[in-house]
């Protein structure tokens, strides 16, 4: 095998590479932010100015945080609340909680502690 062929399978490779990647990262969007207050009752809200639909999400902390539930409100008004009672370090994600099929999510509502002053919360939804 030559160089010109290494380098064209080479480049083969890395472009299958890459387009798997870009092809995953499209099925998940980002459905808001928020921030986890040290410790409180009431949810961390996030009202999304359009319905954003998803069949499945997944929470990942920026910071350490205690993650408890997350109330989902769909665009029809029915809620549903999704439980998850367990600790996330920084960078640390959750796995997929389905909602059965795909919804439009209008708002998110997150529960939980931050082992700080406060931790960041990233929502993420499949759009499969």
């Amino acid at each position: 095998m030559n160089i010109k062929q290494l380098v064209a399978k080479l480049l083969v490779t890395t472009s299958l590479l890459v387009t798997a990647c870009l092809a995953q990262a499209d099925d998940q969007i980002t459905l808001g932010r928020t921030i986890l207050l040290g410790a409180g009752d009431h949810g961390a809200k996030i009202p999304l100015l359009i319905c954003r639909k998803a069949d499945a999400l997944k929470v990942r902390a920026e910071r350490n945080l205690n993650l408890e539930k997350i109330i989902v409100t769909f665009n029809n008004g029915s809620t549903k609340t999704i439980s998850f009672y367990r600790d996330l370090k920084k960078d640390q994600e959750t796995q997929w909680r389905g909602f059965g099929y795909k919804r439009c999510v209008k708002k998110l509502e997150v529960f939980g502690n931050s082992d700080g002053s406060r931790a960041g919360v990233k929502v993420l939804g499949r759009k499969d």
